[in-house]
């Protein structure tokens, strides 16, 4: 031991007389105290993590606050939540959209929890006729987060297996057992309304609103093969009959373009015709005014001067031909026509 750590305790001794031990250094004392609550601290920290008093909630989620086995039904909003452990729990749902998908080649029950969809298959029902049928379907709902401590419980954790999954079963039965299967594919938005239409009505039957029903969409309609290949016989039939219609159609109308364009040139031609009959009448009756207008301009005097006239023109041409033989035309004086005897190849006609 080093001489000044001696000379402390010997002090010490002499102080407190031989009997008592000597007592530690100030420091010593401080890092002493310093160390027990340093102790405190690390076991309540172990304490905190292994017993983990407390909850973090994130958005799109509430708590369910369990004492002593009864819940709380007040939920708890997102943030940081104490509780006293072994005596109280908290219980975290979500409350986000959540997806149940109904299709084909589909395990039962698998689900994607970071996606929060659940894949069931697809829903096998009969017809009206009790021939199988396979609909895939997709159904989008939430919790109430309002009533998440009362749905827990009294649905329990699995709320979706034992609210969803049976009414749309059900409700798809029903809807479906209505109508014959070659009916379906024709009648398909029909069906979605009615599908959709009767699962919120039931749904919202539920006593504490549970559930909020946001969407259902009806994705395929699976028929049996032999139903499949009548109603594509249909579809090719009525195919054919459409395109033979409008051949007729399309015939018809162009016998009546043919009609139409016979009947224009037919109209046409009588226009035409109508029109040369209405000329020359028009010319006719016009000739017929002038001839009656130079008839009744004649006159015995008039007659009488035009035959003079005539009769002086032969008068000289007499005079240059005196061998000429003239003729008298039938009905009087005009006109007359002589011939030269001696050029038979010149021959003068005199009118009025």
């Amino acid at each position: 031991m080093p001489a000044d750590m001696n000379d402390y305790f010997n002090k010490q001794r002499g102080k407190g007389g031989d009997n008592q031990p000597p007592k530690p250094p100030q420091f010593i004392q401080d890092f002493s105290k310093k160390a027990t609550a340093l102790y405190v601290l690390i076991i309540v920290a172990a304490l905190l993590i292994f017993f983990k008093p407390f909850v973090v909630i994130n958005s799109g989620e509430v708590g369910i606050l369990k004492t002593a086995g009864k819940f709380d039904p007040q939920p708890l909003q997102p943030g940081l939540h104490l509780f006293i452990p072994a005596i109280q729990d908290v219980i975290v749902v979500d409350t986000r959209v959540r997806i149940v998908n109904y299709k084909s080649h589909a395990g039962e029950g698998d689900f994607d929890r970071r996606g929060g969809v659940l894949i069931k298959p697809a829903i096998e029902v009969l017809d009206a006729r009790g021939l199988p049928v396979n609909i895939e379907l997709t159904v989008q709902y939430r919790l109430n987060p309002m009533r998440a401590p009362q749905t827990i419980a009294e649905w329990g954790l699995n709320w979706e297996e034992k609210i969803i999954n049976p009414v749309v079963r059900d409700v798809v039965r029903n809807v479906i057992g209505q109508y014959k299967a070659e009916d379906l594919p024709v009648k398909r938005n029909e069906i979605a309304i009615k599908i959709q239409t009767a699962i919120a009505k039931e749904i919202d039957k539920l006593e504490g609103e549970p559930v909020e029903l946001v969407a259902v969409q009806l994705r395929s309609i699976m028929l049996p093969p032999k139903i499949k290949d009548q109603i594509e016989r249909v579809q090719i039939a009525k195919q054919e009959a459409e395109r033979v219609k409008y051949e007729v159609l399309r015939a018809k109308q162009e016998a009546e373009k043919k009609a139409a364009l016979a009947k224009g040139t037919a109209d046409a031609k009588k226009i035409e015709a109508q029109g040369e009959a209405d000329r020359i009448r028009i010319e006719a009756n016009a000739q017929a005014k002038a001839n009656k207008l130079i008839s009744d301009s004649l006159s015995d005097k008039l007659l009488t001067l035009k035959q003079i006239q005539i009769q002086g023109k032969f008068n000289e041409a007499l005079k240059f031909n005196k061998d000429a033989k003239i003729f008298l035309t039938p009905g009087g004086a005009v006109p007359n026509i002589w011939i030269d005897s001696k050029d038979k190849q010149k021959t003068t006609t005199v009118g009025r």
